[in-house]
């Protein structure tokens, strides 16, 4: 269970991590993937099932046709068949049979009569015969034949099978078409002995048209004969063009007994089936263009698929709008509330837009504002308070360091030492008559540094151990900084730093202007502080005020940050003599900034003059 509940909290924690705009973008996406996952599924289903059943429909009618053709052509053949056993042949190709001229006559007319019947059962498939008689050298038709008997003719054609043709030699220019030849004697099919009966059937190209013409008008093809080598049989409207690159195609690849391909002509897809007449040995071709038939299929896919783009262009512009107009401004609003809850009240929001943020950013610049008002009330009063606290202490102090001092000037005065008594009443003059002079807040940094010295020679004189050096650059010492700031640090180095060891004695005070900073280290050779409490005495200056923590060093930080802004602090960190630096930084402001550097221009001026 504990396992479970951490996994969930991690996941929770991990989502929450996401901003509004990438949980929205994300919904909007886990939204359209299935449905364009499910969509393509079914189209690609529902394009397979139709073209598959396209396929076997196209391949049924094609096999359909072919059957027809190769019943009419097989009628076509027992008619022959039954034809040459008719008492009538028989007698037409009988001996002696022209002694009676009526007869003569007769018969041949009950043989053209059977022909003709024959042939006009159906009109879609008009059939011609003629019989052959090789013994009487004489034929008999149900249509014109532009000769007569003709061997040769009988010779060339008797091979068994359906040949295509233009009938007789000699006529190049009479319509093709196809014949077939069957003799009656005991002797193979193909032969010719000298007395045979031969019987000719044949149909001509017309007929094929015709029912590729009816073919094409129940379906959706482009139906044709095929026989390579031989010019194909169109239908009466087939599109030539299309036509003549399929055939190039078929001629270099030779389609089977029953095919079907997906042929890709003129960029256009086409389904190409093939069905082989068993009787004639052609091809029976359909050729079926897959974009008009599955076009619409493919159409309605697409529009779906733009359908979905411009939901989604439309869903991610919303989101875009939503992130512009909600999210951003919420951003704002709590990077601003952060700030303020790190104490930063100076933080204003602005928006260009009117809107129900705008109220909102108004609302929260009077509500910064005012707590900022508050605040710096109170931190006021605060640092009044503890400055009051100070004074209080330094009162309670000086009477004992006077005192001090006082009794080290009797003592002098005992030892007739009029030098010591002179510098230590000079030294403590001076220095209780900056101290009490409390009508201004500020000093410049030259009347601190003289207090130091007052202070440091008393020092000395009391504890001859103490040496002290100054080095703070002379365009420095016009700045002004809160009264009394260095004094209380010096007295820390002396008091905690010297005082605390036999061996120590030196102090040394040196400044610097780096970068639009004046920069003040005080260091001394005391046993100074650890790593750990160097930390943790920077990190007090960071945070407020606590009744266990001293007042003093916390007091001028907040001294320096209320004069010279968030940029001034005091640091502390271990010093170059040994034992404990403290640097007062503070940021220079501009208008002094400038006339330091022109001081900086001047001095490096009259330098050069000099040399």
């Amino acid at each position: 269970m504990g396992l479970s509940k951490a996994i969930n909290f991690a996941k929770e924690k991990s989502w929450s991590r996401f901003s509004l705009f990438a949980k929205m973008n994300s919904l909007i996406i886990v939204l359209f993937v299935p449905i364009i996952i499910v969509y393509t599924y079914s189209n690609n289903v529902t394009y397979d099932v139709v073209s598959k059943e396209l396929q076997e429909s196209n391949t049924k009618q094609l096999t359909f046709l072919s059957s027809q053709i190769d019943s009419r052509i097989n009628q076509m053949m027992d008619f022959s068949l039954v034809f040459s056993k008719d008492p009538n042949v028989r007698k037409f190709n009988g001996l002696n049979m022209w002694e009676d001229r009526y007869d003569h006559m007769q018969t041949r007319y009950v043989i053209q009569e059977k022909m003709m019947l024959q042939s006009g059962l159906t009109d879609i498939w008009p059939s011609r015969y003629a019989v052959y008689s090789q013994q009487n050298k004489d034929v008999i038709s149900n249509y014109d034949k532009p000769t007569g008997y003709d061997e040769h003719y009988l010779k060339q054609n008797m091979s068994g099978k359906w040949t295509y043709s233009d009938g007789q030699s000699g006529y190049p220019g009479k319509t093709k078409a196809f014949y077939w030849f069957y003799s009656d004697s005991i002797a193979p099919q193909g032969t010719f002995t000298g007395s045979d009966l031969v019987v000719e059937a044949s149909f001509s190209y017309e007929n094929i048209q015709n029912m590729l013409d009816t073919y094409k008008a129940g379906g959706q093809g482009d139906p044709f004969f095929y026989h390579k080598g031989d010019k194909p049989i169109l239908n009466r409207s087939a599109d030539q063009r299309l036509t003549g690159d399929l055939i190039t195609y078929l001629n270099e690849h030779s389609p089977d007994n029953s095919t079907q391909h997906v042929v890709k002509l003129e960029n256009k897809n086409y389904l190409v089936s093939s069905v082989k007449s068993t009787n004639l040995d052609w091809y029976l071709v359909d050729v079926v263009p897959l974009d008009r038939i599955l076009g619409p299929i493919s159409g309605s896919r697409n529009l779906f698929y733009v359908s979905m783009l411009l939901l989604f262009v439309v869903g991610i512009s919303a989101s875009i709008l939503l992130y512009r107009n909600v999210q951003q401004p919420i951003k704002k609003l709590i990077k601003g509330l952060r700030r303020v809850q790190r104490g930063d009240y100076t933080v204003r929001l602005h928006s260009d837009d009117q809107n129900e943020f705008s109220f909102l950013f108004h609302r929260f610049n009077d509500m910064s504002h005012q707590i900022q008002d508050l605040i710096e009330n109170v931190f006021n009063e605060k640092i009044r308070a503890r400055e009051a606290t100070l004074k209080q202490l330094q009162a309670q102090i000086n009477p004992h360091f006077l005192y001090n001092c006082l009794g080290y000037i009797i003592n002098m005065a005992q030892m007739k030492d009029e030098e010591a008594v002179v510098s230590m009443a000079y030294n403590l003059s001076a220095y209780y008559r900056y101290t009490t002079r409390m009508e201004r807040d500020t000093a410049t940094l030259d009347d601190e540094v003289k207090l130091l010295v007052n202070y440091l020679d008393i020092q000395k004189l009391r504890n001859g151990r103490i040496d002290y050096h100054i080095d703070i650059p002379k365009e420095m010492l016009k700045q002004s900084i809160p009264r009394l700031l260095l004094q209380p640090i010096v007295e820390n180095s002396v008091i905690h730093g010297v005082g605390k060891s036999y061996s120590s004695g030196e102090i040394r005070i040196t400044g610097e202007t780096t970068e639009g900073f004046c920069r003040v280290y005080i260091d001394d050779d005391g046993p100074g502080l650890s790593q750990d409490q160097q930390e943790a005495l920077n990190r007090k200056m960071r945070e407020p005020l606590r009744e266990e923590m001293g007042c003093g060093l916390w007091n001028t930080n907040q001294r320096l940050i209320h004069q010279f802004g968030n940029q001034s602090f005091l640091y502390f960190r271990e010093s170059p003599l040994g034992g404990f630096r403290t640097e007062i930084i503070w940021e220079i402001p501009a208008q002094e900034e400038y006339h330091l550097y022109t001081n900086q221009q001047g001095d490096t001026q009259h330098a050069n003059d000099h040399r």
